[in-house]
């Protein structure tokens, strides 16, 4: 996916006041500011109780459901290899977060995993540093994991 393609999905998703962060790839290039290499798509961690209007805005761009395994995420897809991979993420009282996963556990939001990078001039909502390399652990990774984690490290210097 081009930048341009993922500043759509975000200003539609804005336009809908849903709670979003990047993550991924592209969460990774706002904390450092650049894309740092090509991605498939957009990886986002959605308010869960804003899932519908989430799902409701990526139709209204054009997106069709592709993969649908929810609770733990869904992923959507539009004409022109353009694909958003949702991930809903469950809130507490005091902001932590959990999204399921497949073996009927949980990934962990903490309050402090939230924060705001950039890319070009836009603000981008996203995964801390830290939530970033939680993230990128438990499985063996893959060239476009093993770029992203040398990046974070980068930042964390």
């Amino acid at each position: 996916m081009r930048f341009a393609d993922d500043v759509r999905v975000l200003d539609e998703l804005e336009s809908h006041q849903v709670p979003f962060w990047v993550a991924g790839g592209w969460g990774v290039a706002a904390l450092a500011a650049a894309q740092t290499r090509t991605h498939r798509d957009l990886d986002l961690a959605v308010d869960a109780a804003a899932l519908p209007v989430c799902l409701q805005a990526l139709a209204s761009l054009g997106y069709e459901r592709e993969t649908d395994w929810l609770p733990v995420r869904v992923e959507y897809a539009a004409p022109g290899d353009l694909w958003v991979d949702v991930h809903p993420v469950t809130f507490d009282e005091a902001g932590h977060g959990r999204q399921h996963d497949l073996d009927g556990g949980h990934f962990d939001y903490p309050p402090g995993a939230f924060t705001v990078g950039r890319i070009e001039t836009r603000a981008i909502p996203c995964l801390s540093v830290a939530q970033q390399r939680a993230f990128h652990s438990g499985y063996e990774p893959r060239a476009q994991d093993l770029h992203d984690l040398r990046v974070l490290a980068a930042l964390e210097e």
